[in-house]
């Protein structure tokens, strides 16, 4: 058996510290890296076709009362 100094224990203790947080930080930073990109392609919509589809609508408006039109019914108050 042998017998380090404190000093090689504790380089050694440190080596194996430093490479359990660089493996950490490869991690913490590849999941940030995909999670940015998810949320990039989210956005983007990337393979998603979109239509759209217009619909005309005629309106009629009167002439009564200068051409004001409030979509209301007489005296009822119900609003179209």
């Amino acid at each position: 058996m042998k017998n380090d100094s404190f000093a090689m224990e504790l380089i050694k203790d440190y080596k194996k510290q430093n490479k359990r947080q660089f493996i950490i930080i490869l991690v913490i930073l590849t999941m940030w890296f995909a999670t940015i990109g998810y949320l990039i392609y989210i956005s983007n919509d990337i393979g998603v076709e979109t239509t759209t589809t217009t619909e005309t609508y005629e309106i009629e408006q009167d002439s009564e009362n200068g051409g004001n039109n409030n979509f209301i019914h007489g005296n009822s108050n119900e609003v179209e």
